[in-house]
């Protein structure tokens, strides 16, 4: 007997290849997302560095080291040294980074088309922190759609530059400075601009002609939310799709758990990237030192613990922490302002005190204040007064925690990684 099958019901397995950076918060962005097209069929390799291989196969995916498959040269370290960054401040540290990337992207475009191609890859997820992502899918003919993995920095004159802690403003002094501030970014992307432009030339490419080309032009998904975003101006296949952390693809974290003592539990974190300022931790030791509260502090993996024997308040210092636990427990989130980190404080309801350092960190504190869930102090004004003041204020002003508590009831209205893979389905 035969079956009648409606082929328009059925979903063709497709070769997806992730392209992203090795750093965590990228990874936290892009397993879930994979994890869920392998649910639904598809086959997925991760092509990245070889610092997010061990991670990368404990989430069931196929991996290729990007920089040194095959008989390939490697070509370097990939993810930006903190050490040097962490001295730099402002605009020092972002040239810094985009010259960083720059040399990174170079080897990304002699190595990555071959490597991608030998793989059989029919469709490629490109993590936006990849400027080049989007030439290489160009050269080799395959649909791509750009993830933000960080604050999505498609140029918009109605809103500030994401490098930049400036609130939304519709004056027009304001708008005067937002040009001159996207002006100065762009001016100092112009070696990964450069580098892209040589090779799109040599591969009879049509030549970029603004900052938002790099995006994809079938789906541009970021797990943010709209009421966490300044009101601006998007294209139509621009998504907010809601947070999709998960931890199910997130390596164990030993943790003394034990070691809680029940008082209300401020966490803080500065990430895993820019983490090894380690006056900031005093800092933050120092204004939560006199508070009827217990600060547990995350290093990252930057620091040793041994490093930080007398904090004052004699807090619960740890190399790294169970986040997601940790905040479901927490009163108070003291963060980078890290996208990553924001979002898994908002999904929790966690009103959060920022301490941005460099890359899209301002952006996002900006919108944290915006959004009422919490405040930021800059790096260039953090003193324990000021931390202080300011973590009374939050702790202490129920508002903060109104907000936080409605933006965590807009995550939860989202579908997610669901609703992200949908969108990719259909672009592809």
């Amino acid at each position: 007997m035969l079956l009648a099958i409606d082929y328009s019901e059925v979903k063709a397995m497709t070769h997806f290849g992730i392209l992203c950076l090795e750093a965590t918060g990228h990874l936290n962005t892009m397993f879930p997302l994979g994890r869920e097209l392998q649910r639904r069929g598809h086959c997925v390799t991760v092509f990245s560095g070889s610092g997010g291989q061990t991670k990368a196969q404990a989430a069931g995916f196929s991996f290729c080291d990007i920089y040194s498959a095959g008989d390939r040269k490697p070509g370097g370290k990939t993810q930006i040294p903190s050490a040097k960054v962490e001295k730099l401040r402002g605009l020092a540290s972002i040239r810094y980074t985009l010259q960083k990337f720059a040399q990174i992207a170079q080897t990304r475009l002699q190595q990555a088309p071959a490597i991608i191609k030998e793989h059989g890859v029919e469709a490629l997820l490109v993590d936006l922190s990849i400027f080049e992502g989007g030439t290489i899918a160009d050269h080799l003919n395959l649909p791509y759609v750009t993830v933000c993995c960080v604050l999505p920095f498609y140029q918009d004159p109605t809103i500030p530059p994401i490098a930049t802690t400036w609130l939304y403003n519709p004056a027009l002094w304001a708008q005067v400075r937002k040009r001159v501030g996207y002006s100065l970014v762009d001016r100092l992307a112009q070696p990964v601009w450069q580098v892209i432009c040589q090779y799109r030339q040599k591969w009879n490419l049509p030549a970029y002609k603004h900052t938002n080309d790099i995006f994809s032009k079938l789906a541009i998904i970021t797990r943010h939310i709209s009421e966490f975003e300044f009101p601006r101006q998007l294209p139509p296949h621009f998504h907010f799709t809601g947070s999709f952390h998960n931890s199910i693809e997130r390596q164990p974290v030993e943790f003394p758990f034990e070691k809680l003592n029940g008082k209300p539990l401020i966490y803080a974190s500065m990430g895993t990237l820019q983490n090894r300022l380690d006056y900031v931790f005093r800092t933050i030791a120092e204004a939560c030192a006199d508070l009827d509260a217990q600060l547990v502090i995350s290093l990252g993996g930057g620091l040793d613990p041994e490093a930080f024997p007398n904090l004052a308040g004699s807090p619960l210092v740890v190399k790294y922490a169970p986040q997601l636990e940790l905040l479901q427990k927490a009163s108070l989130n003291i963060t980078h302002a890290g996208l990553n980190t924001t979002l898994e404080s908002l999904s929790y309801g966690v009103p959060m005190v920022a301490i941005p350092v460099t890359d899209d960190q301002p952006g996002v504190a900006a919108r944290i204040a915006w959004s009422g869930a919490g405040e930021f102090v800059p790096l260039s004004r953090l003193s324990v007064p000021s931390l202080r003041q300011t973590i009374k204020r939050v702790c202490t002003q129920h508002s903060y925690k109104q907000n936080a508590t409605r933006l965590q009831e807009a995550i939860r209205r989202t579908a997610g990684v669901s609703r992200a893979a949908d969108i990719i389905e259909q672009a592809v």
